[in-house]
């Protein structure tokens, strides 16, 4: 099926299980915002919505029913998914209404929730920004179908120091963060440039080896 039709047997599959304002609430609030992020950006990554729950409800710190545009429950998290548009959430809104914002987002990680937003206007035109970003945080709790052989799981853990430094890694980097020899470092790194992963400045005589830089496709391998 495409998008159009699993969304709408999506929907219709948790109205069927809703009844009185959780019902209402799904009816009144999965407009266009967050119908474009299923189809921009959750669609891109999984191609389905298992997992997925729209306007799921939880309780604030004061024991008030809040609904959220989305929740994702994984096997290891519960992934609270927000789509905020510039408008209401910060042209219209107040000190009072700000504040009761924050205090529910910490509220919610104190909880055992993981709050993430994503602005409309990515949402809406830089749908590859959001689905990068959202991969690289939903690959920390997905379990791999088939099991990673130590080379490739070396490589990944230096993908994800890659985006942790924001700057071009040296194989020291990686031997003190795994705790590794230096041969092994550099093999992992040069066989991440032979897979166009990453891309290697040389030092100034070209005769060596010393810093290494993930390139865009990198993200895409977590």
């Amino acid at each position: 099926m495409g998008f159009e039709e699993t969304h709408e047997t999506f929907i219709a599959r948790h109205m069927a299980a809703r009844s009185g304002e959780r019902r209402g609430r799904l009816e009144r609030g999965h407009r266009e915002a967050e119908k474009l992020f299923c189809k921009n950006v959750w669609w891109k990554l999984h191609g389905h919505f298992d997992g997925l729950h729209p306007e799921y409800e939880v309780r604030d710190w004061r024991g008030l029913s809040y609904f959220c545009d989305f929740v994702w429950i994984g096997p290891a998290v519960k992934l609270v998914i927000e789509i905020k548009g510039f408008g209401p959430h910060v042209r219209d809104m107040d000190r009072h209404k700000y504040c009761n914002e924050l205090n529910r987002e910490t509220y919610l990680t104190a909880m055992g929730y993981q709050v993430v937003s994503f602005a409309y206007d990515d949402v809406a035109a830089r749908p590859d920004l959001c689905v990068t970003l959202l991969r690289l945080l939903m690959s920390r709790y997905h379990a791999q179908i088939a099991p990673l052989g130590m080379d490739k799981l070396i490589e990944k853990e230096i993908v994800r120091l890659a985006a942790t430094l924001a700057r071009p890694i040296r194989p020291i980097d990686v031997e003190s963060h795994l705790g590794i020899n230096h041969r092994v470092a550099v093999r992992a790194l040069i066989q991440l440039c032979e897979n166009g992963l990453f891309s290697v400045t040389r030092g100034p005589r070209h005769h060596r080896n010393v810093r290494y830089e993930a390139k865009e496709a990198a993200w895409r391998q977590l």
